[in-house]
């Protein structure tokens, strides 16, 4: 059964209500331009309130090494994605460091017409999430892309694939059985407004992405 990331969640009563439904992760933005961004010391609050079975994720964008390390942390995080330009030596020694903790590191790669599925291997990373390209934004746009290049990205890497860009209620279903990654994952198209779950559409969501045949 596919697993199911709740990205951008930005309050307490959003993070109960994303493991309620039953997804198997919760991410907290900790990009200080992201409308979702969270302070580590709130994140680590909630954080703390999660069952041990939830992975807790945090996002960053071309955040220096040190940074990353020091709210993996205080926040408790059994993950670390790396939303922004990060180069693939980068992620190879922020893995090499995590490796003791057991933590593990995503690479989100944006996917527009001219990307090269090719270029997945080139992270020696746990996971590779593929996000829709629009310029100037690191992710949480709500638009979708041509899932053939996840198919693509899946049939050559030995990583985990978080398939994500614009997937909702009504689609979620389709992208996993189009597609077969290990996760899902999902943002603005849960929110009633930016930064806040709907947590109907929260749950409904679970409930298709684990339902898909």
């Amino acid at each position: 059964m596919v697993r199911v990331k709740i990205c951008g969640v930005t309050c307490l009563e959003d993070a109960l209500a994303a493991v309620g439904a039953g997804a198997d992760a919760v991410g907290f933005n900790f990009y200080d331009r992201s409308p979702r961004y969270v302070a580590p010391q709130e994140a680590a609050q909630w954080s703390a309130r999660l069952p041990a079975s939830v992975l807790r994720v945090g996002v960053f964008v071309n955040a220096p090494e040190e940074l990353i390390v020091r709210v993996t942390a205080e926040v408790g995080l059994d993950a670390v994605q790396l939303h922004g330009d990060e180069t693939p030596d980068f992620c190879r020694a922020l893995r090499a460091g995590f490796e003791l903790r057991r933590v593990r590191v995503i690479k989100a790669l944006r996917v527009d017409l001219a990307f090269d599925p090719t270029r997945a291997r080139d992270y020696a990373v746990d996971a590779v999430l593929l996000d829709a390209a629009v310029p100037g934004v690191y992710g949480g746009t709500g638009r979708s892309f041509d899932w053939e290049r996840a198919r693509q990205v899946k049939a050559s890497i030995e990583a985990e694939l978080f398939l994500a860009g614009g997937l909702a209620p009504h689609n979620v279903a389709q992208a996993v059985l189009a597609v077969r990654p290990d996760w899902v994952d999902a943002c603005s198209a849960l929110e009633s407004v930016p930064g806040r779950k709907d947590h109907a559409q929260l749950a409904d969501f679970v409930r298709a992405a684990k339902g898909a045949a």
